[in-house]
């Protein structure tokens, strides 16, 4: 899920949400693992400022490393690649692009008080 401005109103102490980095932190187009309630989350930040929250294990591979993908667009979609064997997923929907029969999940993701925010719920 994009988040398309910054939401400095939020209260930091509500529940289900767990802080991962600095907004700042985030390298645009690059990608990083978050380990939340047990699930390690892929976080990735685009040029235009989106954040997107997805699954970080390739379901092709079973390895733990979409967070290391390619991140890029297909039509005008925001994705990465993963490192493995270069399948495509949307940041968007957690689709595979190349078999739309499989899919990574994708999570709530938020930017508060300056703090890159991923709910599970």
């Amino acid at each position: 899920m994009t988040v398309l401005s910054e939401d400095l109103s939020a209260g930091l102490e509500e529940t289900g949400w767990t802080r991962v980095c600095a907004y700042a932190d985030l390298m645009p187009e690059r990608g990083v693992c978050a380990l939340v309630d047990g699930h390690q989350i892929a976080v990735f930040r685009t040029f235009d400022g989106g954040l997107y929250a997805i699954g970080n294990r390739d379901p092709f591979s079973g390895a733990y490393v979409l967070s290391r993908g390619i991140v890029g667009t297909r039509a005008e979609e925001p994705t990465v690649a993963s490192p493995m064997h270069k399948e495509v997923f949307s940041l968007v929907t957690g689709v595979c692009l190349d078999d739309p029969g499989v899919s990574v999940p994708t999570y709530r993701v938020r930017v508060a008080g300056g703090a890159v925010e991923v709910s599970l719920a």
